[in-house]
């Protein structure tokens, strides 16, 4: 029997904020997103505290730190250099893996063929982890990746166990889906779930016991694949090489109200700066920036969201000709009088530099249109070394609005906040 194993980190983001202050341990830690508005991870102490995911942080905040609970502002390089480390461990340990999210890899286990050896694979593996890098991880181990999240989700609720659990054994995988909601299944959703159960299908194993040409006929061929998963048979290969994204987007909600083009302009600046980094990290050109621009959907009144576009002759890669593009757009978005509570930019119709379709004519707009990769990767070369070069029309020390009062040091990523010892 062949075996997938699905690895992942157990409250990422509040784990990373352990790894450097040992003195959390067993503490409820709440993380939020930016301008500290809403929490978006929460530790297993916190959980049994009853703070629910996505609530904003104000309704909670007197009791929650009333009961000695911790609270931190995002703090994504951390999260994301850690979350790199633990790729790199699982990346040295098989011949193919799929990073499937920030905290979570599917692995290609072609070189085990008994359920004992890959549970001792498992326990390796997490040890392994914990001891380099310092994150917990629990790893459900099964013929296929749907069985796997299975697998993961009954090793995150065994009590006393080591964190690993293979399931191999049709019997044990016929209990277990009895005891799990069909809509806890991966890739089955709420609306799909209230469906299923029209049907009497609540559980995973009603699923799986599901006639495949009905699931074919009345649903899709998605969830026929889900079925067969469920009954062992793969049929969701593992994607060692992630697909080209399609689109960018680089968004911020602010603590205040912007009612002025003035002020919004050059926010919406350093967006562009923003998205015109990760196009080039991603090794895109895109032919067309678009902006967006919306009131708090909590406001009673003077509601608007705005959204345009600009398009570019053929696909470019200048922050400069970004810039540009996006401050036409803005102009046709913003309306005067409505105080915004989230702008943000998209850069879409991409195409790889090695293939590009030139303009025949090009338009009287477009005459000043800038295109110098070598110069923007030189930019980009200079700010990952922390010397920061910024453009005029960005925010004055292109930083926005954000607030965040609670951010832990970068411990990984920036001399300045590595840890000291007393």
């Amino acid at each position: 029997m062949k075996f997938l194993a699905l690895v992942d980190c157990d409250n990422f983001y509040a784990s990373c904020e352990r790894v450097f202050r040992p003195d959390l341990k067993q503490k409820p830690i709440v993380v939020l997103s930016n301008n500290d508005g809403c929490v978006i991870a929460r530790s297993k102490e916190a959980k049994a505290m009853g703070i629910k995911m996505g609530i904003p942080w104000f309704k909670v905040k007197k009791a929650y730190l009333a009961q000695g609970g911790k609270v931190f502002s995002s703090n994504f390089p951390l999260y994301g250099d850690l979350s790199k480390r633990v790729m790199n461990i699982l990346d040295g340990m098989v011949k193919r893996m799929e990073v499937y999210s920030i905290d979570e890899a599917f692995l290609d286990l072609q070189h085990i063929q008994q359920s004992n050896q890959a549970y001792e694979f498992g326990v390796y593996c997490r040890n392994t982890i914990r001891q380099w890098v310092g994150i917990p991880v629990r790893i459900g181990i099964a013929p296929t990746k749907t069985l796997a999240k299975v697998a993961s989700h009954v090793a995150k609720n065994q009590k006393g166990g080591a964190g690993v659990y293979c399931l191999s054994n049709k019997k044990d995988i016929a209990n277990i889906l009895k005891t799990i909601c069909v809509g806890e299944v991966w890739g089955v959703g709420h609306r799909l779930s209230k469906q299923l159960n029209q049907l009497g299908t609540y559980s995973a194993y009603d699923l799986m016991q599901m006639d495949i040409r009905l699931i074919r006929k009345k649903f899709s061929v998605v969830l026929e694949r889900t079925v067969r998963e469920l009954r062992g048979e793969p049929c969701i290969r593992i994607e060692d090489h992630s697909d080209p994204k399609k689109q960018i987007v680089v968004s911020r909600s602010f603590r205040g109200r912007i009612d002025s083009l003035d002020l919004l302009k050059p926010l919406i600046s350093n967006f562009a700066v923003r998205a015109g980094e990760k196009l080039r990290h991603e090794t895109q050109k895109c032919s067309q920036v678009s902006v967006f621009v919306a009131t708090s959907r909590f406001q009673k009144n003077l509601q608007h969201r705005g959204f345009n576009s600009f398009h570019f002759p053929y696909p470019i890669d200048d922050t400069r000709s970004i810039l540009m593009g996006a401050n036409k757009a803005l102009k046709k978005t913003f309306k005067n009088g409505y105080p915004y509570a989230k702008a943000g930019i998209l850069l879409s119709h991409f195409s790889h530099p090695t293939f590009i379709q030139q303009s025949l004519f090009q338009a009287a707009d477009h005459q000043h249109l800038k295109q110098d990769t070598h110069l923007m990767h030189t930019i980009d070369s200079l700010n990952s070394k922390q010397t920061q070069v910024y453009y005029a029309s960005q925010h004055p020390a292109g930083l926005s609005p954000i607030q965040k009062q609670m951010v832990s040091p970068r411990y990984t990523t920036n001399w300045w906040d590595l840890p000291q010892t007393k």
